[in-house]
């Protein structure tokens, strides 16, 4: 299997962020010291995002409202979400069952080995952010201007929903014209997201090399267990979404995998599910997935369908209670389960979201809250697992959906392989890609 060349070069990026910041901690004469090193490599990842984040809101909006004109009518809009919604509380029971089950086979807290923190200290996370009164209401703008300059892809959503439908009822020339205004800012858009993912390999290098250089790769030798334990369970969870992907799209979900490789090892080097959204993009259209079909659930599921944060939240859970060892009935496990079913829908928009989950679930059984203290100086190693997991389950759940709607259109097999091969950003081709 050929790679193409962005992959090539974000793992070559991977690799010398492990070796310059493994070198870096080395030589650093105090954390401080380390801390202040990978700030100067946080520089490089820290302008990478901010291009992405730059392009997200255009490219959802613009995506949306031209799709959902196409539609025409509320009745596909709805029936398209209630079937992407059925299959993200499918796949998300799974991911939350998967941890609950493999906590308990693995036991990832026990004899851990290292000093437990006071079960008094506390760790600092807003858990007041999360109720569902709050959620709710946040889902709906007060301002347009203010969801797109701060991300919030639900908002943006839902007012595209609103615009793209009340474009789509209008046959004048003048609506017709905006809609094909929109539909050429999507193509100018995916053209930016060529541009800013030719610096994805520096982002890579300064978010590995600046991790390394202040928790060094000890901490994986002291945390082996737990992170063996959680990367074995993510695996189980990829085999479970790619046997439930084959039912659907059957040997196609596997051209699919290859497609999204990039993507998802994006995410797994950034730790940032944003960094992956405009590429998984562009990797589902040339897959042939249409564009008011890619528009509409991809959004969506960034903010419902967290399968990788999902298996995190009952994992974590477990870990505190197993190194305090606090023996959880399973009827307890079962409700601490639903508990989080529920609690996890209202991350969306939440720093470090499934950190805050677990916060706020632990004080309902009883749990201390400062077992979290224990993970959070691997935070990051765990955190790149759980988002390349999203970036997977949202590519899978796009694709089914689409499936089951017949949006998916036949693609020259070989027209994408010669673009795979071509460098970042081909200018020859790249245009025809949507």
């Amino acid at each position: 299997m050929r790679m193409n060349r962005l992959t090539t070069m974000i793992m070559v990026a991977m690799i010398l962020g492990v070796i310059v910041g493994y070198a870096c901690n080395t030589l650093a004469g105090s954390p401080a010291e380390a801390k202040e090193i990978a700030s100067y490599f946080g520089i490089l990842t820290d302008i990478f995002l901010r291009l992405i984040k730059m392009i997200i809101a255009p490219l959802v909006f613009a995506t949306l409202v031209s799709g959902l004109a196409g539609m025409g009518d509320s009745k596909t809009v709805g029936r398209i979400g209630v079937k992407a919604l059925g299959w993200f509380v499918g796949a998300s029971l799974c991911s939350l069952t998967l941890g609950l089950v493999f906590a308990n086979l693995l036991h990832p807290g026990a004899n851990l080995g290292v000093p437990l923190p006071d079960v008094s200290s506390t760790v600092g996370l807003k858990t007041s952010a999360l109720n569902l009164k709050d959620f709710i209401t946040h889902v709906f703008p007060k301002n347009i201007f203010e969801a797109m300059a701060a991300n919030e892809i639900l908002q943006i959503l839902v007012f595209a929903v609103f615009f793209g439908l009340a474009l789509g009822h209008l046959h004048n020339q003048a609506a017709r014209g905006l809609v094909n205004t929109m539909e050429e800012v999507v193509h100018v858009m995916l053209k930016v997201t060529d541009y800013v993912m030719r610096f994805a390999p520096f982002g890579v290098f300064g978010a590995v090399a600046g991790i390394i250089t202040t928790q060094g790769l000890g901490m994986l030798t002291v945390f082996g267990k737990l992170l063996i334990a959680f990367y074995v369970t993510l695996a189980v969870l990829w085999a479970v979404l790619i046997l439930a992907g084959y039912f659907v799209l059957g040997k196609e979900v596997f051209r699919l995998l290859k497609l999204v490789r990039s993507p998802m090892l994006l995410g797994f080097s950034t730790a940032s599910s944003e960094s992956a959204y405009p590429k998984l993009m562009e990797q589902l259209e040339k897959f042939g997935i249409r564009d008011r079909i890619t528009g509409f659930v991809l959004p969506l599921g960034y903010s419902f369908n967290l399968d990788g944060s999902m298996i995190y939240t009952t994992f974590a859970a477990l870990f505190v209670a197993q190194a305090y060892g606090i023996e959880l009935s399973l009827t307890t496990q079962i409700t601490m389960l639903l508990v989080l079913m529920v609690s996890s829908k209202g991350i969306a928009g939440v720093p470090r979201a499934s950190l805050v989950v677990v916060a706020a679930v632990l004080p309902m059984f009883n749990l201390p809250e400062a077992g979290l203290l224990l993970v959070l100086g691997i935070d990051h190693f765990l955190d790149m697992g759980r988002t390349v997991t999203n970036v997977l389950g949202n590519a899978i759940a796009t694709a089914v959906v689409a499936k089951w709607e017949n949006g998916i259109d036949p693609v020259d097999e070989t027209l994408a392989e010669v673009e795979d091969a071509l460098p970042v950003a081909g200018d020859s081709l790249a245009p025809n890609v949507v």
